[in-house]
């Protein structure tokens, strides 16, 4: 029996799984401090009243003998889906409902949506990025290549022409800078996968927190994005899901490989390995998209971009650079007195309480840069940042 050495490449543990660690390990030797915690982009508010009435409606149906739901499609329920798809249309986009896939979250489909392509396809990859894109190719063998995301260019990476890829990771608004694409920026993106046969995995998992109207919310308002990008999208930081988990994964017609439709081979991937997401979740996921659940959790939304507006306002008041926190729920900003992250981030936990991520755990241009999220309270976040001002004023 051999196992696959690939996995013996991957850092020892996950970026998230290291800070826990640390944190615990802090908590123990100090019980009585209270922590703020601004890392891991989870939310803090509560379901939609809409999300929480219809999925104790859909409980009540699975209750009953008449509505009770078993095995339920692979792909999806088409009352979800349709809904998507209606949804996709406030952004100028037409999808088939065929084209949509719904799943137990971004994260998953991410990796999973590799079981389509090779090992022998080069996977061209932001730097810093989503540990996830890395690992998953590592643990496939795949050749990475990294397009340097940067201060000088915002952490907007653009193609270069000199360097081939099979298949290429975006994700926009990004996690963990919080910068986002412009337009042309996406046409770009999108004329050079055309030209080099390249497919666009294409992460939107907080496109709900674009405010600006210039900037696109789906790579599939490029024209063109159809025959060359799939698209990943998330209730989780949409919606409160993180602890429902429903996401769902675009994969258009229009999408062909070597002759071959790769939303056929995703169906038909999804119907070998995946039973699906369960009917009570997809209810709630379809009440977020409704009137009223819409309008509830724009209002979390709000919340969660106040927090950011906060730290943002405080870290220019500062004269600390940084990205982020208009469009997203993340900031990304450079460590004061040229520290390193992990010694930036013991530091901020150590005398100040708080916990963010350190950029090194992003990939190598993330050195020197930190992470900070707005899913806190809005006192809890005013606090934080007092601690921080006090810290390195």
């Amino acid at each position: 029996m051999n196992i696959n050495k690939h996995y013996l490449e991957l850092q020892e543990s996950y970026l998230f799984s290291t800070i826990n660690h640390k944190v615990a390990e802090f908590q123990r030797e100090h019980p009585d401090r209270k922590l703020i915690r601004m890392g891991i982009g989870d939310v803090t508010l509560p379901l939609a009243p809409a999300v929480v009435a219809a999925m104790q409606a859909a409980v009540a149906q699975m209750g009953c003998k008449s509505t009770f739901h078993g095995y339920g499609p692979e792909q999806g329920y088409g009352f979800l889906r349709e809904a998507i798809a209606v949804y996709y249309q406030r952004f100028g986009v037409t999808l088939p409902a065929d084209d949509i896939f719904v799943s137990d979250g971004a994260k998953s489909d991410l990796g999973n949506i590799l079981d389509l392509f090779d090992a022998d396809n080069t996977v061209l990859i932001p730097d810093p990025v989503y540990p996830v894109y890395v690992d998953t190719n590592v643990m496939a063998g795949r050749k990475i290549v990294f397009a340097d995301a940067n201060e000088e260019n915002g952490f907007l990476p653009m193609p270069d022409r000199s360097v081939h890829a099979d298949i290429i990771y975006l994700c926009s608004p990004n996690n963990p800078t919080g910068a986002a694409y412009s337009r042309g920026q996406l046409e770009a993106w999108v004329d050079y996968a055309l030209s080099e046969d390249a497919v666009i995995l294409f992460d939107a998992a907080y496109e709900a927190f674009i405010c600006d109207e210039d900037l696109p919310h789906s790579i599939y308002e490029i024209e063109a994005a159809k025959r060359c990008a799939i698209e990943f999208c998330s209730f989780s930081k949409t919606a409160g899901f993180t602890g429902t988990r429903c996401g769902y994964t675009v994969v258009p017609s229009e999408l062909v490989a070597q002759g071959i439709g790769l939303r056929k081979l995703w169906l038909r991937r999804q119907t070998t390995k995946f039973n699906g997401v369960p009917y009570i979740v997809q209810r709630g996921a379809e009440a977020v998209l409704s009137e009223a659940g819409q309008r509830q959790c724009r209002a979390n939304i709000a919340v969660y971009q106040e927090n950011a507006r906060i730290i943002a306002d405080t870290l220019r008041g500062m004269g600390i650079w940084f990205t982020g926190g208009k469009n997203s729920p993340y900031i990304w900003l450079k460590c004061p007195g040229g520290l390193d992250s992990w010694t930036f981030f013991d530091r901020l936990l150590a005398e100040a309480g708080v916990i963010g991520t350190p950029g090194s755990g992003f990939g190598k241009n993330g050195e020197g840069f930190f992470r900070l999220t707005g899913f806190g309270e809005k006192a809890a976040t005013e606090v934080a940042m007092k601690r921080f001002q006090n810290l390195f004023a």
